[in-house]
């Protein structure tokens, strides 16, 4: 059985959304953060070396990275769907934002959660170039969505699941005003309103307000 270890408030909301998103059967265990530092539970680091989340069980095997889990659970279980093949006229879109999700954007929100929390001048080169950063790949992002209904286009794919954490409950842990981005408001609107969505938030993090403005 294919079990995810959904640590709350992590990237593994988006291992969860997907087996939502395929319909396919597995078992979700929760875990809970410690409410003074934030961090992981001692029983979710053993899971894997690296002790951070999304991790997922499936037999004898035990996954981490979110990227990774998804291509595992998508060979095995996508039968074809939530993805675009090498033939379709949107295949590098799909390719490029499903990859932008963690190689970009949520690696520059994380470096910049990093350097707030070491409470810099507000005149700091390296927290100026990084709030740079992170806000062309948001601009990237909303005029993206302002050209397509999707990242990949027209059609919803695993790409837009990798992105919607660190659009979302990312900014639990580092704050960003999406005012200046109204077609991403508009993006997460749709997204939001996915009965898979809805129901995967729900399960993993049940009662959690959902930032999707």
């Amino acid at each position: 059985m294919l079990t995810v270890h959904h640590l709350g408030k992590s990237q593994s909301e988006r291992i969860v959304w997907l087996c939502e998103e395929l319909e396919i059967p597995y078992a979700l265990r929760r875990y809970t953060r410690d409410p003074v530092t934030m961090l992981a539970p001692p029983d979710y680091k053993a899971l894997h070396p690296i002790g951070a989340a999304p991790v997922i069980t499936d037999g004898d095997l035990v996954l981490a990275e979110s990227g990774a889990i998804v291509d595992y659970i998508m060979a095995k279980h996508g039968n074809g769907r939530l993805v675009l093949g090498p033939d379709d006229p949107d295949f590098a879109q799909f390719l490029y934002w499903f990859h932008f999700a963690n190689g970009t954007l949520q690696a520059g929100m994380g470096r910049l959660m990093i350097l707030n929390r070491l409470k810099l001048a507000e005149d700091n080169p390296m927290l100026a170039a990084i709030r740079t950063r992170v806000d062309r790949a948001f601009d990237l992002v909303d005029a993206r969505v302002r050209d397509a209904e999707y990242l990949a286009g027209k059609a919803f794919t695993t790409a837009d699941i990798m992105m919607g954490f660190s659009l979302t409950t990312m900014r639990y842990f580092q704050p960003y005003d999406l005012q200046r981005c109204p077609n991403m408001v508009k993006y997460l609107g749709r997204i939001g309103a996915r009965p898979a969505y809805r129901r995967a938030m729900e399960k993993g993090d049940p009662g959690m307000a959902l930032l999707l403005s």
